[in-house]
């Protein structure tokens, strides 16, 4: 009989855990399309969506993507195609990409593939059709975009990138980047979250840990010097040595910044 109690427990409990784990997967569904409605409410300025059929017929690459924006950027702005890629794309992506179909005109797929890799995105790019995109957006993922040595060790002196990886933060080589990104499209929306305080937990190694404020300061040095830089967030302003300063300052009042970028 307890042999049968026994199995019966154990049943039980793996349904519990199977709940469970719906659970999480229907919350964290539930936090993309949120989330995802949010930061579209903060970037469309740099969309200029005030003027009338701004985006309509334009191609947009959506690095970092989740999959969700694409879809409410399609339904407000009807561009003609929107590309996302990411090295890991969410269980969905497949399905929004097919269901879209029935319900707007714009042409949504999405790829794996990373920024770095040069032959994918030559692929992509040669598949659909697009030599340059109107349109590079970058949401919450320019601090994943890190590929230099790793700074750790300059405030821990302990620190072996050898042995402590997952602890690395890579430095980030703004040049690189946004040498790279501006040559993918014409302008580089910005979105970004910020607390150089708090833990990133989509952190892969060295790759993510959020900007710092000098971080932050070197790479609009960087952009002063070479780019057209405007801010929607957290002013309303032109990137340039003034306005350096003020946004500097603002830094320690927000928890995210945007702007965009694009040749002078």
């Amino acid at each position: 009989m307890s042999g049968k109690k026994d199995e019966l427990t154990e049943r039980l409990l793996k349904c519990l855990d199977e709940l469970e784990e719906c659970k999480r997967d229907r919350d964290n569904c539930k936090s993309y399309w949120i989330d995802s409605l949010q930061e579209l409410s903060e970037i469309e300025d740099a969309f200029e969506a005030d003027e009338k059929d701004k985006l309509h017929g334009k191609t947009i690459l959506d690095v970092g993507t989740d999959c969700v924006k694409p879809l409410y950027i399609a339904l407000k702005y009807e561009p003609s195609k929107i590309i996302g890629i990411d090295e890991e794309l969410v269980s969905f992506a497949s399905d929004v990409e097919q269901e879209s179909k029935h319900f707007t005109e714009t042409k949504i797929h999405f790829h794996n593939c990373s920024l770095f890799c040069d032959e994918n995105l030559k692929k992509i790019r040669e598949e659909e059709k697009i030599k340059e995109f109107d349109l590079v957006l970058v949401s919450k993922t320019l601090h994943h975009l890190r590929t230099g040595e790793c700074v750790v060790k300059e405030h821990n002196k302990e620190h072996d990138p050898r042995k402590d990886e997952k602890y690395c933060i890579n430095r980030f080589v703004t040049e690189d980047v946004f040498d790279l990104l501006l040559g993918l499209g014409k302008r580089v929306i910005v979105y970004e979250y910020f607390n150089p305080t708090q833990e990133d937990d989509d952190k892969v190694r060295g790759r993510g840990g959020y900007f710092t404020t000098m971080e932050w300061k070197r790479i609009f040095q960087h952009l002063l010097k070479k780019y057209k830089v405007e801010f929607f967030r957290p002013v309303r302003c032109s990137l340039d040595k003034n306005n350096f300063i003020k946004v500097i300052a603002k830094l320690r009042q927000v928890d995210y910044i945007g702007f965009y970028v694009e040749t002078k």
